[in-house]
């Protein structure tokens, strides 16, 4: 448990939603059809939901990445400000060279770097669990969501580089269909002299 002390003159969140090739060309698709969306429990309810971000047609998440601030000491922690699915096409197959994906995120908070990005050995992300801090009461810091885990088409498990605080939920459901291929984010603004919490939940869609 750590004390809070406010931070003062934070610079305002852009929110925005991406999916670029590796080449540069622009593949986000937002009006692409899901078949199901994965939701987690102990998510925070902080901040507002951010724009559905959608792998480009017949591509799905097999990497991800997260952008977290680390721990900053005696100030105002945020932890885990955002995460970016890396899909790649599946009619290219799903194991050996990613050098083609595509990269895509719903809303991300102000704060932190992005992560190495984390690859399924073969297949699709499957499923996730989140690693959230619950409220803490008053004078003392928030960061909800700290990290993610993944499955993958194999079984096998994918860990964020994300931070330790909070406690790890129950696992979303599985993807009936091929793998995850989109997100969404609830992020909270910048909150001026008061408590920042940046990233509070995430839910992921399904396509077949």
């Amino acid at each position: 448990m750590h004390y809070f002390f406010s931070m003062f003159s934070l610079l305002a969140i852009i929110g925005h939603v991406s999916g670029q090739v590796t080449e540069g060309r622009s593949e986000r698709s937002i009006d692409r059809d899901n078949g199901s969306e994965l939701t987690v429990s102990n998510g925070m309810s902080w901040g507002s939901w951010g724009l559905k971000s959608m792998c480009p047609s017949g591509w799905y998440a097999a990497g991800f990445s997260l952008k977290v601030e680390r721990p900053i000491g005696a100030g105002d922690d945020t932890a885990l400000n955002g995460i970016r699915l890396l899909c790649v096409d599946r009619s290219k197959g799903s194991s050996g060279s990613h050098e083609r994906h595509a990269s895509i995120e719903s809303d991300l908070g102000h704060w932190g770097e992005w992560t190495d990005i984390k690859w399924c050995h073969s297949g699709f992300l499957k499923a996730f669990q989140l690693r959230v801090e619950s409220h803490q009461g008053f004078a003392y810091d928030d960061m909800a969501a700290n990290n993610i885990r993944f499955t993958c088409s194999d079984g096998f498990l994918l860990q964020g580089d994300g931070t330790a605080w909070g406690d790890w939920g129950n696992w979303s459901p599985k993807c009936k269909g091929t793998g995850i291929c989109g997100t969404q984010t609830r992020i909270e603004a910048p909150q001026g002299s008061g408590d920042d919490t940046a990233l509070n939940d995430v839910r992921m869609f399904c396509c077949d």
